[in-house]
């Protein structure tokens, strides 16, 4: 059972992608297409949802593109997922009984705080990734 579906996953990718880029340009959608595998007509439905959630600004025209609305230090993984799936729930059913509903409403606070990171902070996974591939080389 999968918590996050693949709009939740190329959701990020697209934005984590966009986090990437350090120019005053747009990126143009088959660009982050491209570096994030994504395909590119599911991509413009996702973007269209994370542009409505602010999260990304798009500029119209031939040199039109994305950029990201806010510093990837200020958008979080659990606000492009909230955008993006709709909630952070690890259940989405009313619960009667009164111990499993406190255990679920835990649950999910508790995934949600797994989150709560921002794409800035999902750069520090680069240098993990490096630091696997030197000891498994």
């Amino acid at each position: 059972m999968a918590l996050i579906s693949s709009k939740g996953l190329y959701g990020l990718a697209a934005m984590y992608e966009l986090s990437l880029r350090k120019t005053d340009k747009p990126t143009q959608i088959k660009d982050i297409s491209e570096k994030a595998e994504i395909p590119q007509n599911y991509l413009e439905q996702l973007l269209v949802i994370l542009r409505r959630a602010g999260l990304i600004i798009s500029v119209r025209g031939a040199r039109g593109g994305y950029f990201l609305a806010h510093k990837p230090n200020e958008i979080f993984v659990k606000d492009i997922l909230i955008a993006l799936e709709g909630n952070l729930s690890v259940v989405e059913a009313k619960i009667s009984n009164p111990v499993l509903r406190l255990f679920y409403d835990e649950s999910s606070e508790k995934l949600e705080n797994i989150f709560n990171i921002s794409l800035a902070e999902l750069h520090d996974y680069q240098a993990k990734l490096r630091n696997q591939l030197n000891y498994t080389i």
